[in-house]
């Protein structure tokens, strides 16, 4: 069944992106959907998780990530960009807020964000991430931009 797109998408990988973190920010896994490319073969990795392709298997692990604890109180931060044509990659250090009994602790995932332009506009095509440590967030302040 072909899957129902909106209207084009916005003009920039970084409106996309905000798409991105504000639907996993409220759990809405249509809107989540529909930052995603139309393409059979969109990629999702999720910390510790298998290479998901395609729609149907991206949406399935999303909803059970809703449906075991809702939103996910994710935010994008340190955001690296490399854009080309019809291509952008985005390196994003994601801070995520995990509650606890003490209250929201933080936690850092990596993660890389492809985006692709299309004739609809700029679309996911791929999201993976990684485990972090806060040590990572720290060392990435300190370092400034020095290349290995």
């Amino acid at each position: 069944m072909p899957r129902i797109k909106p209207p084009p998408s916005p003009s920039t990988p970084d409106e996309i992106e905000q798409q991105l973190y504000e639907a996993l920010q409220r759990a809405d896994i249509e809107a989540l959907m529909a930052v995603w490319s139309d393409d059979d073969e969109i990629v999702c990795v999720h910390p510790g998780g298998p290479r998901l392709v395609g729609a149907a298997a991206i949406r399935a692990s999303f909803e059970a990530l809703f449906a075991n604890g809702g939103a996910i109180d994710v935010r994008p931060e340190k955001v690296r960009r490399l854009q080309a044509l019809n291509c952008a990659v985005h390196s994003v250090q994601e801070r995520v807020n995990v509650p606890t009994e003490q209250g929201p602790k933080a936690a850092w995932v990596m993660a890389t964000n492809v985006y692709v332009k299309s004739s609809r506009g700029w679309a996911l095509a791929a999201h993976h991430a990684s485990p972090g440590s806060p040590r990572e967030a720290q060392d990435a302040a300190e370092a400034g931009s020095t290349l290995h």
